[in-house]
C-alpha cells in the first residue's frame, strides 16, 4: 500500500514516505526528509530536509519538524507543538551551521503547544504535558509539565500515570497491560507482563 497524499500537499523531489502513511491538507515535506511507514502528517505540517520520522508516528496539525530533528517509532506530536533547531537565533546572524540535534525516542508523547528546545533528548515513552517547555534531556517514562518543564511523575507505555515516587526503589504494575515497572534511583525500566 502506498502513501495517501492530499492534492494540496507539496512533496519535494527526493522525499521518502513509507507505505500506508497519510499526508493531509497543506503539508510540505522537503526533499531530504525520511518518513517511515504508517505515519500521519496532519494539516499544515512542515517537515524539513534533515529530518527522520520513524514508523507509526502521528504529527498533528500545525507542527513544523525542522532540520536536525529525529523521531523514533511511535512518537506523538500534539497540535501546534514546536521544535527549535537553533539555540540562539537572530534574523541578522546566519546560524544554519549551528543546528543542534534533537532526538525523541520510541513511544514518547509531546503534548499540544509544548516546545522542545533544540539539543535535547526525550526518552522512550516519556510524556510531555500540554504547553510545557523542554530545555533539558528527559528520562524514559518521565511525566513532564510546566515552564520550564519539570518532572512530576512516571508514565506507562500504555499512557497512564504510574504510582511511583520520583526517585528511590519501588515497583508497580500497569493495570491495563500487566507490565511491571521498576524504579531504581531515578531510572524506570519496564519488565514484560
Amino acid at each position: 500500500m502506498s502513501a495517501t497524499i492530499h492534492p494540496s500537499a507539496i512533496i519535494d523531489a527526493g522525499a521518502q514516505i513509507g507505505a500506508g502513511s497519510r499526508v493531509w491538507h497543506f503539508v510540505h515535506v522537503c526533499g531530504g526528509a525520511k518518513i517511515g511507514k504508517g505515519v500521519s502528517l496532519g494539516q499544515n505540517v512542515f517537515v524539513g530536509n534533515k529530518v527522520v520520522i520513524g514508523d507509526h508516528c502521528k504529527i498533528q496539525n500545525n507542527v513544523s519538524v525542522y532540520d536536525s530533528v529525529t523521531l523514533e517509532e511511535g512518537v506523538f506530536c500534539g497540535p501546534s507543538m514546536v521544535f527549535t533547531n537553533v539555540h540562539n537565533p537572530r534574523a541578522l546572524v546566519e546560524r544554519k551551521s549551528e543546528y543542534r540535534d534533537t532526538l525523541v525516542k520510541k513511544g514518547a508523547t509531546l503534548g499540544a503547544n509544548c516546545t522542545v528546545v533544540c539539543g535535547t533528548t526525550i526518552g522512550a515513552y516519556a510524556f510531555i504535558g500540554a504547553g510545557a517547555v523542554v530545555n533539558k534531556d528527559v528520562p524514559a517514562y518521565a511525566l513532564m509539565v510546566g515552564v520550564p518543564a519539570r518532572q512530576i511523575g512516571w508514565m506507562s507505555e500504555f499512557g497512564e500515570q504510574l504510582e511511583l515516587p520520583l526517585s528511590g526503589q519501588a515497583e508497580t504494575t500497569c493495570k491495563h497491560t500487566g507490565a511491571r515497572y521498576v524504579l531504581s534511583g531515578t531510572t524506570v525500566t519496564q519488565q514484560s507482563a
